[in-house]
């Protein structure tokens, strides 16, 4: 099997030239300034080496250059955990993503608003998206993930290259085979959508998503959305007439769906329009289905190459909690969000004039040392980590704080509460499945070494093959 580091010198020759793979958790040396200070060379950031190897890198700019100015990409980097608290809690002078950034593929969202026309959105999703009425999913989420895990059956008699059965042990790739559609499978019903749709649905989703990468795929993704919006039009024109519910095991109503909510929902005493609802559809379909998908895969990456931490988890369900904290604290697949600041502002001695575009790094922050004891260790059990129900003031308190894998304040990440509930409730599920699982090391890539593992990088597992045993 090609290695992922061959992948990636693939994808940026130049870079990989210009700045060598280094041992993980070993920065290049860019060169120190006379009084020993490390220099730091803004190419990086468009390397393989950064892709694969970032987090000595970020300790750099966190140590000497907090606030870096990046004169080659036109923006500031902040990367120390209590500087971007400060600035996402700010929503007055750090109020908004850059105009844009999501509105090309996935219309007028709230990513992009602040304010009143920001909250007017976000609370909507105190309706619709947590507490009670995320209880009320999980039958779907169970069942939804039983249908997936049931059909490795047919999938290996089938022959399928991702579900292999050979003398009593199945091998399977997690990602094709339950990681990359359950969480939109759940979306797609959750929301309402006819099973029909659901193919539609699927091809929907992976265009945007694939949309927001880059040009090539741009207007495939605008083209997407726009068959999407059409299809929403048709479908709350009807559930403004007639609502649609979500079922239990047993085919008993035990909720309305998502898009039927949104139909009847008011804000100002108006009804949501159709823009409106399927803005609110798009940030669900992101929230729900990438991060979710990234957050399964890493999740069952890290605790597999720690077996004591997932024997603890196996013995105790409620570490799957734990367990899903610290995976997003420790490999996170989502590395931050942009923001503009309104002032002109001074951080650490750098002048940062308003209008400018200002990286808020989780990643980084996720990382801090100032916050997190030994931050490359994953560690379930450590105490400096909170690990209870998500919170948009965030949580402080006793030396534990919340991880930035989601962000804090008014822009938490709206698909937070869903992609932890499908990550715990799916997870839960494969475990009662695979027995005696484990990582098939041989067909996962390794690192330059050509011994240990590919590290996991600014990105999720891109493929995870596991084995386990079946029953004789």
């Amino acid at each position: 099997m090609a290695s992922f580091i061959d992948d990636l010198a693939q994808e940026n020759e130049a870079g990989a030239t210009e700045f060598p793979f280094m041992p993980e958790g070993q920065a290049v040396d860019m060169g120190t300034a006379p009084d020993g200070t490390p220099l730091f060379d803004p190419r990086i950031f468009d390397t393989p080496e950064f892709f694969r190897n970032p987090y000595p890198y970020y300790r750099i700019l966190r140590d000497h250059y907090p606030v870096y100015h990046d004169k080659l990409h036109n923006c500031y980097w902040v990367t120390r955990y209590e500087d971007i608290s400060e600035c996402y809690f700010d929503d007055e002078g750090f109020n908004t993503i850059p105009k844009g950034s999501s509105s090309g593929v996935l219309g007028n969202t709230q990513l992009e608003l602040s304010g009143v026309e920001h909250r007017r959105r976000r609370n909507l999703y105190g309706q619709h998206l947590v507490g009670k009425s995320l209880q009320l999913r999980v039958p779907s989420i169970q069942r939804l993930a039983r249908e997936m895990i049931g059909a490795w059956d047919d999938m290996a008699a089938a022959g399928s290259e991702y579900v292999v059965d050979r003398d009593g042990v199945r091998t399977v790739e997690l990602g094709h085979a339950f990681a990359n559609e359950f969480p939109i499978r759940v979306v797609c019903e959750v929301l309402g959508f006819p099973k029909e749709a659901q193919s539609d649905f699927y091809y929907w989703y992976n265009s945007m998503m694939s949309g927001l990468g880059g040009s090539e795929t741009h207007k495939q993704g605008l083209e997407a959305r726009q068959h999407l919006e059409d299809y929403v039009a048709g479908i709350v024109e009807a559930r403004r007439k007639e609502p649609t519910f979500l079922y239990d095991e047993e085919g008993n109503p035990i909720s309305k769906d998502i898009i039927t909510k949104l139909c009847e929902s008011r804000v100002d005493g108006d009804y949501l329009s159709t823009e409106e609802i399927t803005s609110n559809i798009a940030l669900i379909v992101g929230g729900g289905g990438e991060t979710t998908r990234g957050a399964i895969m890493n999740l069952w990456c890290l605790l597999l190459r720690h077996p004591e931490q997932f024997e603890a988890v196996l013995n105790d369900e409620e570490n799957w909690d734990r367990a899903f904290h610290e995976m997003l604290r420790h490999s996170s697949s989502i590395g931050g969000q942009p923001r503009h600041n309104s002032f002109d502002i001074e951080m650490h001695g750098v002048h940062v004039p308003a209008g400018s575009l200002m990286n808020m790094v989780d990643f980084s922050a996720n990382h801090d040392e100032r916050i997190f004891k030994e931050p490359e260790r994953f560690n379930i059990f450590r105490d400096d980590l909170y690990y209870g129900k998500l919170l948009r003031s965030g949580y402080r308190s006793e030396g534990r704080c919340n991880h930035m894998a989601f962000g804090v304040g008014p822009h938490l990440c709206p698909g937070a509460w869903i992609s932890h509930q499908e990550t715990v409730e799916g997870s839960k599920i494969l475990a009662e499945t695979m027995r005696n699982v484990r990582i098939c090391e041989e067909r996962m890539p390794r690192d330059i070494d050509g011994v240990k593992p590919a590290p996991m990088g600014i990105i999720s597992v891109r493929d995870l093959w596991l084995e386990f045993d079946l029953e004789r």
